[in-house]
């Protein structure tokens, strides 16, 4: 049986929301100056949504194709430059991933843009520890299809999903796979699952949740 781990990105392997802010804030005062500013409790209040989401979100004020033309020069800025100089990862997380590798493939699926995961893997050197990705940006489809996508091309028998906001929950109940919250991140849950508090508290989490699913409970 292919038992694997399918993570979130924002909230539960890194916050990288501060160099966000800056790198969009750059383009926005440079494309559109006195539009707004962009920071990073900003950025904080839309973690978890699509692009197409974070264009009505953050730029109401625009018709949709110059939102979304502004939101496409904000990415590939963020991608640059959290690609020179990454974000912030939470406590223990690559001891963690070292541990977990050894034990179950992992993935990654987000409602983040092209390239954003790529940055985050180049930035730290953490391909090795990924066997597949999927996110919105690649196919404009949201985090319940791709975290399907991934479980079938991937042909996991049993997969928990690891995020932090009650999307994430919603998604993979969606897509048919276990949860555990991340609850260190940027939400909380509206029913009890199972969470950890830190990084190093997810191979006992995953090992438990794979038991459990395995009696049928």
């Amino acid at each position: 049986m292919k038992t694997g781990i399918i993570f979130d990105m924002d909230g539960t392997l890194w916050d990288s929301t501060e160099n966000i802010a800056m790198s969009w804030d750059v383009v926005v005062q440079r494309e559109k100056p006195g539009l707004r500013r962009i920071t990073t409790k900003d950025i904080q209040g839309v973690v978890g949504h699509t692009m197409k989401e974070l264009e009505q979100m953050l730029f109401p004020m625009l018709e949709e194709k110059e939102a979304g033309e502004l939101l496409e020069l904000c990415c590939v800025e963020e991608n640059r430059y959290l690609s020179e100089h990454g974000g912030i990862l939470y406590p223990q997380l690559e001891d963690t991933l070292k541990i977990l590798s050894e034990r179950y493939p992992l993935y990654i699926v987000s409602n983040c843009q092209k390239g954003y995961i790529e940055a985050f893997l180049d930035y730290y050197q953490f391909w090795n520890y990924f066997e597949d990705m999927e996110c919105f940006g690649n196919n404009n489809m949201g985090k319940e299809h791709n975290i399907a996508l991934v479980v079938k091309r991937n042909c996991l028998d049993q997969a928990v999903y690891v995020g932090d906001i009650q999307g994430d929950y919603d998604s993979s109940m969606e897509a048919g796979v276990e949860f555990i919250h991340a609850a260190y991140g940027f939400g909380k849950i509206d029913r009890p699952v199972p969470c950890i508090h830190s990084c190093a508290e997810l191979p006992q989490a995953a090992a438990e949740v794979f038991a459990k699913k395995a009696k049928g409970k």
